[in-house]
Parts: structure tokens; sequence; C-alpha cells
């Protein structure tokens, strides 16, 4: 494979420390320096699925077992493909660069700068708006899901004080500097989803199917592109994609990695949410979060637990590239300082804390938030700009990354590119932004903004 890399680019995003640890592997090298390929690879693992694990069974529900199948196959592959072209214009952006002995010593890469390196300045907005949002929401959403799943264990406060008290947990992320150090989280991130994903299957088929269980969907129109949404949300974990690819030492190994970590991810993420609808088919309509139907016990309360660390550390996995703009833009992103980079960061977790606390609706924003952003910041943006940035001979010519070995020619990437912006753009941007935002309405004009609790049980008769 031909590379713009020589050996000695690849230390750049090491730090000093790091090269000395080598010979002899310290712990603090061994928990807090990755760079690798299996860094890469959990981290990708473990940021694709966390809390969409317990929405898709309501997703199923809203559109049948055979779609819910095909879809997360299809979509799966989808945005493997499109994590494949990022990392494809990350390494013409960084070769091209080199040429020009730029150096990427303290300086993360992102996306909005790739884009603005390859395309102009005009590309560089529309990936910085569509990325920033995605992420801000993303995060939101974690913030949701925590106080959502901590109900189940404690109940005695409602879910709207959960979510100040998780927001001031969560806001410690502003410490972490970079994907390099989260290493040991993601590893554990992908061991508490793969418990949970494992335990919501057994628990599923151990219950049983509830008395008189139908399996309906799907019924709505509306319905039905809601759920496929929430689909194409789970597998465009990709916002994040450049940074990790920044972090590794041989970015240029990327290229399969999200693919591996796609087809572990279906190994949770299909028996799970079969299992669930299997056993409690239409039930799930009115549950957007799979653990409210599951008897409590130590398993289900040790899944929970779990989940909401996990959520802890995608919370921190989304936030991060927000707090490297938000570096950027006050212009201390270059800095050693681990101190005064967190105390800046800090301004950035004051919206996302307000935003979970007015639409604190877990379900029916996943969809949203897929349908109006992942679907362009994940799968139309990317598949554009790589026809863009190819569209001259000299530059196919000079390509830092030639076509795959399975689709050698230029013109049949072409083809799987405009397919993939025509559809997105028409199913899951259209359709599935008619549909989500008429269900999001929906909870807002039935819960109320500032919900206090959404989605909880009412509470019991008082005795006399």
């Amino acid at each position: 494979m031909v590379s713009g890399f020589n050996e000695t680019d690849e230390h750049d995003g090491k730090e000093e420390g790091q090269r000395e640890d080598e010979s002899g592997l310290s712990v603090k090298s061994l928990l807090w320096h990755g760079g690798s390929v299996y860094d890469a690879w959990f981290s990708c693992a473990s940021n694709q699925v966390a809390q969409v694990l317990l929405t898709l069974p309501y997703s199923f529900s809203q559109m049948g077992m055979l779609s819910g199948v095909i879809l997360q196959i299809f979509y799966g592959i989808v945005g493997s493909w499109t994590a494949y072209l990022i990392s494809v214009l990350y390494i013409e952006y960084r070769s091209r660069k080199e040429k020009e002995n730029f150096s990427f010593k303290n300086h993360v890469i992102q996306w909005f700068e790739v884009l603005d390196g390859l395309l102009g300045p005009y590309w560089k907005a529309v990936g910085l708006a569509f990325n920033c949002t995605f992420l801000l929401f993303g995060s939101v959403i974690q913030l949701i899901a925590c106080a959502s799943n901590i109900y189940y264990i404690n109940d005695r406060l409602d879910k709207r004080t959960w979510t100040y008290i998780f927001g001031a947990c969560c806001a410690t992320t502003v410490f972490i500097p970079s994907f390099h150090n989260y290493r040991i989280w993601s590893f554990l991130g992908l061991g508490m989803t793969t418990y949970t994903a494992w335990y919501l299957t057994i628990a599923a088929v151990v219950h049983g199917q509830v008395e008189g269980v139908k399996h309906s969907g799907p019924t709505k129109l509306v319905l039905y592109f809601t759920g496929a949404t929430n689909i194409l949300y789970t597998f465009g974990g990709h916002a994040v994609t450049v940074e990790i690819m920044h972090a590794m030492w041989k970015p240029q190994k990327f290229k399969y990695i999200y693919l591996l970590a796609t087809l572990y991810v279906f190994t949770l993420t299909l028996p799970s949410a079969s299992a669930m609808y299997w056993a409690f088919g239409d039930q799930l309509l009115t549950h957007a979060n799979a653990f409210s139907l599951l008897p409590r016990d130590g398993f289900r309360d040790a899944a929970v637990i779990l989940m909401l660390i996990h959520q802890f550390i995608t919370f921190g996995f989304a936030c991060t590239p927000l707090y490297f703009v938000w570096e950027k833009v006050l212009g201390v992103h270059d800095t050693k300082s681990i101190f005064l980079r967190a105390l800046s960061r800090l301004p950035v977790v004051i919206p996302i804390w307000f935003l979970a606390i007015i639409f604190p609706f877990f379900g029916p924003i996943n969809s949203a938030v897929g349908a109006l952003l992942v679907s362009f910041t994940v799968y139309i943006i990317p598949a554009l700009a790589h026809m863009l940035t190819y569209r001259k001979a000299s530059a196919r010519q000079n390509a830092a990354e030639k076509p795959p070995i399975f689709l050698p020619s230029w013109a049949a990437m072409y083809a799987v590119n405009t397919f993939i912006v025509v559809w997105v753009f028409v199913v899951g941007f259209g359709f599935g932004g008619w549909a989500s935002m008429t269900n999001f309405i929906k909870q807002v004009d039935t819960f109320g903004l500032f919900a206090k609790c959404y989605q909880c049980k009412p509470p019991p008769p008082a005795h006399h």
C-alpha cells in the first residue's frame, strides 16, 4: 500500500514520555497511552453502541423483526463504508500537509480541518456545523439515558434530579486530554455493553413470551421510519472517526477497523433486539428503554450500573471533539497545561446539561438526531466529499490511497457513493426526518418541555 507517511512521521502523535516507556512498559503507558490498532478497534466498537442497545427493541416493535434485522445489516455495511471514506480523506489530507512539512505535534486533526484542507472554507463551515450539533446532541442523549437508567434502580428521585447529578459527574471528562487516554475506558466500555446485550438476550428468553403477545409491526409509516432512523443512528457513531484515527501511531491501518468493529457489534445488537421483541412484542411501543420491561433483580441492576458507567465514557467520547474545537477557538489547544485546558472546556458542558433537562425524551430524540444530523454528518457529507476530492484525473493518479481491492475502479466507487447520498437523503433525511419530528412533537405535546419524569409509572395511590 503506497502511503505518504514515512517512518519518522509516525511518532508525531506520541508524547515524549511514551517513547521512553516503550522499552520498559510502565503501568501508566499500559492504561493511559493507547494508539494501537486494538485501541482503535475498542474505541470504535465501544463508541458505536451504548444506550442505543436499549432502544433497538423499541425500533424492532415499530418496524417488525424482518425489517429490523435487514436494516441493521444494511446500515452497518453502509456505515463501515463511509467510515472507510473518512479514513481515506484523512490520510489524503495528512500526506498533502506533510509534503508542506507541517507538524501535528500538539495538534489533533479534526474532520472539519480535513474538509477545509481538501475542499475549502465552505465545506469546513458545513462540516463544523453538522458535526458540532451532532456531538452536542449525542452528549445530551447520554445524559438523558443516564437519568433514565438510574431511575430503574432508585426511583426515590425523579429523572430530572438525576439529570442534574449526572451532569455534574460528566463534567469531569474535561480532564481527559485526548483519545490516546481512553485506552482502559474503551476496553471497559465494550465489556459493559457486551454484558448488557447478553443480559437482555438471556433475560428475554428466560422470561419467555408475555401472555397474548402481539407482533403487529409495522403498522404506521411514521413509526416505521422512526425505527429505521434509530438504526441509521446506531451505525453512525463515526463523528469521532478522525480523532480516533489521529490518536493512532499508524493511522493508515485504520481502513478495515471500523468494519471489524461493526461485525462485533452485530453480535450484540441482533440477538438482544430480536429476543426482546420476540418476548414482549407490541408492549415495546410504549417502552423506549428496554430495561423498563424486565423484572428487577441483581442481573438487571448490574446491567443498569454498567450501562451508566459506559454512558459516562460515551459522553466523554462525544464531548472530546467539541472540547478540541472550543480550545482552538480560545487559542489554548496547543498548550501543555492540562488544568488550563480543562478550565477552558467547562463552558461546553453547560448547554448540554441544559438541553438534557428541556428534552428528556429518550427514544424519540435518538431518531430525530439520526434523521436531521447523522444522515449528513456520517453518510452524505463523507460520500460527497470523497467524490469531489477525486473528481480530477490528476487527484486520482496522485491519491494517497487507491480504491480498495474489492472495488478496484473509481467508477464503481462513484456509483456506490452516489447511491448512498441519494438513499440517505430520501429515506434517512426525508422520510426519517418527517417521521421522527412528528413523533418528537407528539412527545412534547404529551409530556411538555422540562418534563419532570418522562415515561415514569404513576405514583401508587396513598393509603388512608
